[in-house]
């Protein structure tokens, strides 16, 4: 039994993001949390709110699941779409920066 939760378009890069979803990947849930809890980086209570959206989800499918025993089988961040945008520069230039996006995926699952 398999339970997952996404969060799409969050204002973070991808890879900032790996840097967190990388600590709790194959981790014990509740152990998980605990991690991301401690974790100091501003991406962390969007990925521990992911985290609990699926173990809420996995509540909801089946009634007879144990919330301890659910471990963090899959959790990866995809990029997303790109917001252009243009920076005033010097001599009436313009120069154009990406303000990046990433979906978050987590996946738990029993034992």
């Amino acid at each position: 039994m398999e339970a997952r939760a996404e969060a799409r378009y969050i204002r973070v890069s991808a890879q900032k993001a790996r840097l967190v979803v990388d600590l709790i990947r194959g981790r014990n849930a509740g152990e998980a949390i605990n991690i991301l809890r401690a974790t100091n980086k501003r991406i962390a209570p969007t990925v521990e709110k992911v985290l609990r959206s699926a173990i809420a989800n996995a509540e909801n499918r089946s009634a007879d699941v144990d919330v301890d025993k659910l471990v963090v089988s899959e959790a990866y961040v995809n990029e997303g779409p790109r917001m252009k945008r243009v920076r005033p520069a010097p001599m009436g230039r313009a120069y154009r920066y990406q303000r990046r996006m990433a979906h978050i995926a987590i996946t738990v699952a029993e034992g």
